[in-house]
């Protein structure tokens, strides 16, 4: 959720000051692109991963201060919800045999963490949507405690100026149609999101690559078929978010107005177009000013903080959102790839994400790009076919028509991906490995979404409610979790 605020209120006139030096921030910014003055000595990738928090019987577990306390550990922050954490992972090189030891690091870290948070009473959870949540998980104190949180729930339900609706309805025919009067239905978003530092001049390629990946990406990787009880989206999550965080009111959607959760609208050739999108279109919802004169700094010498367009770029939710960053005072670049969820298990994790860089290296290398064969708009319907029906879904490609996202993966994004770790020099087993488990969810056509709804099915032919099937699903899901057995080779409750 980014950095913390110094205060969650803010008047007329600090709006107007922040417009204006976030506009300053824009043209310093065009001028640092063209001098090329950002760090790329050699490519990292990070990666952040949300997690949630149960009791003994999987409910949610409002207890994030209290867990993080017992953890101990600075790679664990607190998130929007008290039920919710984040799991920070150290940018990295992506060559050689790192993800072995990288795999190795985050199991060794997250049951270190599941230990500690054990004699709390709580139990950690990675999961697109947890599916135990309840309406009555949102009475009383729900929300961390924050500034920056409270100030944008403030700034989300004062721009709607009314409560937020929700109406999702599942291609099994299950609608989920309620108000919140907060941004409470956001905090269930749990993801995964991939890092990746790249030079200015390439930007452009590696974000529209990256949107042309989002619809297979979802497909394969769906893991949040449930909120509330019903059974929805293979991967609820996209819709969930995007309506919970929406700050337009109906008649605001009927004039066009750009939602602040967004897909976009069109190829880029720049990071500056996003950027200028982002200060052309979207009022600030966290107007908070910083002392820097960015110009002067510039001037001097010295790397420009930019802080109101980067805390302004954080308030819109890009599915590949543009980073700005500064570490040990060089600037640099990324794509912040934010359309995974979260789990099942860790190989999985390691697995899209390797299939991700792959496909993507690959992909942005091409002299004769994708997205030069194929509209916007054709993306953004993968990106939702994606998201609503999984790995079931149906979606285009340049030169193969439509075809199932399973056959796209195999035939098409497997290979890319294989040359692209390549490129990176990934060591061949360990590219071998990861891929091979996108390969075998491909063949076996279960990802995390279609274990978990053929889990509850079984559970309620047993005689199960909805509820208690739910809770005991989680449960199974936990136990397969730990093993870091990948998701295509759970079997089902007995």
């Amino acid at each position: 959720m980014g950095r913390d605020l110094e205060s969650a209120t803010f008047t007329r006139e600090q709006r107007q000051r922040y417009r204006e030096k976030v506009k300053t921030c824009l043209d310093v910014f065009e001028q640092m692109l063209a001098s090329s003055s950002f760090e790329f000595d050699r490519p990292l990738v990070g990666m952040e991963i949300e997690l949630n928090l149960v009791d003994p019987g999987y409910r949610p577990r409002l207890a994030n201060a209290e867990v993080l306390a017992a953890i101990a550990d600075p790679e664990y922050q607190t998130e929007l919800a008290r039920f919710n954490i984040e799991f920070n992972v150290t940018p990295h090189p992506l060559g050689g045999d790192s993800a072995v030891q990288l795999e190795s690091d985050l199991r060794t870290s997250l049951n270190e963490a599941e230990r500690r948070c054990a004699e709390v009473g709580a139990h950690i959870i990675m999961i697109g949507i947890l599916p135990t949540i309840t309406p009555e998980t949102y009475e009383g104190e729900w929300m961390s405690a924050n500034a920056r949180y409270q100030a944008l729930n403030d700034a989300v339900l004062a721009a709607r100026g009314e409560d937020i609706h929700l109406d999702i309805t599942g291609p099994s025919g299950e609608r989920l149609l309620r108000y919140a009067d907060s941004l409470a239905p956001e905090s269930a978003c749990t993801s995964m999101q991939l890092h990746l530092q790249v030079r200015p001049t390439e930007f452009a390629a590696h974000w529209n690559a990256a949107q042309v990946l989002a619809g297979p990406q979802l497909a394969l990787g769906a893991n949040s078929p449930y909120f509330m009880g019903a059974q929805l989206w293979a991967e609820t999550r996209i819709e969930l978010f995007t309506q919970a965080a929406d700050t337009r009111p109906e008649e605001l959607k009927n004039q066009g107005v750009r939602p602040r959760v967004f897909f976009g609208e069109r190829w880029i050739t720049s990071i500056f177009d996003l950027f200028e999108e982002n200060t052309r279109y979207f009022p600030a919802m966290l107007p908070e000013l910083d002392d820097e004169d960015p110009q002067e700094a510039f001037d001097a010498g010295r790397t420009p903080k930019l802080e109101e367009m980067r805390l302004h770029n954080g308030t819109i939710y890009r599915w590949n959102r543009p980073i700005y960053d500064i570490v040990d005072g060089r600037p640099h670049l990324r794509v912040e790839n934010r359309v995974l969820p979260a789990g099942p298990t860790i190989v999985d994790t390691l697995a899209n994400a390797a299939l991700y860089y792959g496909a993507l290296h690959t992909m942005a290398q091409d002299d004769r790009p994708l997205w030069s064969r194929m509209s916007f708009g054709t993306a953004r319907e993968n990106f939702l076919a994606g998201a609503r029906h999984g790995i079931d879904a149906t979606l285009f490609w340049p030169g193969r028509g439509e075809l199932p996202a399973s056959e796209l993966v195999l035939r098409e994004l497997l290979p890319m991906a294989h040359e692209g770790l390549d490129a990176w020099g990934v060591a061949p087993a360990v590219r071998n490995r990861l891929l091979g488990v996108i390969e075998g969810r491909c063949l076996s056509g279960q990802n995390g979404a279609d274990w978990q709804v053929a889990a509850v099915r079984r559970l309620e032919a047993r005689g199960l409610s909805r509820p208690d099937a739910l809770r005991e699903m989680l449960g199974v899901y936990a136990v397969n979790m730990h093993s870091n057995q990948p998701v295509h080779t759970w079997e089902l409750p007995a």
